[in-house]
């Protein structure tokens, strides 16, 4: 897998690269990414990349050049063009899956009042990370890379993603750790059974209970099974002081 990122700011990847798993992704080669600064690209003898909009209006607009001309010659055969932008699609974990089976992404990275509109011609999707304002694309461009990075082979324990949140949309359940008792806080006894059927029983039910306390809205798209429905059911009533979500499962 090769991440391209097109950006005015390739400093502030600095950090993202050198650290964690995206670090050790690299080191393994599981994947290539690659932070290419589009302003050199410019044909501006001053490497300009944005001007003032035609129509007026506050704010500068990314120019269509720099930027067509740096994807014109980093993009490949199955290069899939990503662009930051508020109006794109939400992304997801279903999307991370989706991505990560690309051969190549390449993520461009918005900036200032927003981009020349014949830019979006040239791309494959719109893409935005929330519904709130940034400075420009880079954070967004991190996020997308290391969602999609986590999930390439190799990069960590395939098993480490088979329960986590947003996975079949349920949020995790809890984790515990050592120690078994602090300050009067214990973790539930169950986890220290040993008992590996009572276990899986209580995970499931803690990340349904996890869901609907938190995140209600993700149990419409959730397919339940019997099991799963009789365990909602006894949240249902175990939490009586919860408002309760309106949908019906």
């Amino acid at each position: 897998m090769k991440i391209k990122i097109l950006t005015i700011f390739p400093e502030m990847f600095t950090g993202f690269l050198q650290t964690s798993i995206i670090k050790r992704a690299l080191t393994n080669q599981l994947v290539d990414i690659e932070v290419i600064n589009f302003r050199q690209y410019s044909n501006d003898k001053s490497k300009r990349v944005d001007d003032y909009p035609y129509g007026g209006g506050a704010g500068m607009v990314l120019m269509c050049q720099p930027i067509l001309d740096c994807l014109n010659d980093v993009r490949g055969d199955n290069s899939f063009v990503l662009l930051t932008s508020p109006e794109g699609v939400q992304f997801n974990q279903s999307l991370a899956k989706e991505w990560s089976k690309k051969e190549e992404i390449v993520i461009i990275c918005g900036h200032y009042e927003g981009y020349d509109g014949r830019i979006y011609d040239y791309v494959d999707q719109r893409v935005s990370v929330g519904d709130y304002v940034l400075t420009g694309g880079e954070l967004p461009a991190m996020i997308i890379a290391d969602a999609i990075t986590r999930l390439l082979k190799d990069v960590i324990s395939s098993n480490s993603t088979l329960e986590e949140s947003f996975e079949d949309n349920l949020l995790e359940y809890k984790q515990y750790t050592r120690p078994e008792n602090y300050n009067g806080k214990k973790v539930p006894e169950v986890l220290l059974s040993g008992h590996h059927e009572n276990i899986r029983r209580y995970r499931l039910k803690e990340r349904l209970r996890e869901t609907y306390l938190h995140r209600p809205d993700l149990l419409a798209k959730h397919k339940f099974t019997d099991e799963e429905k009789k365990m909602l059911a006894e949240i249902k009533k175990e939490d009586q002081n919860v408002i309760k979500n309106n949908v019906e499962y």
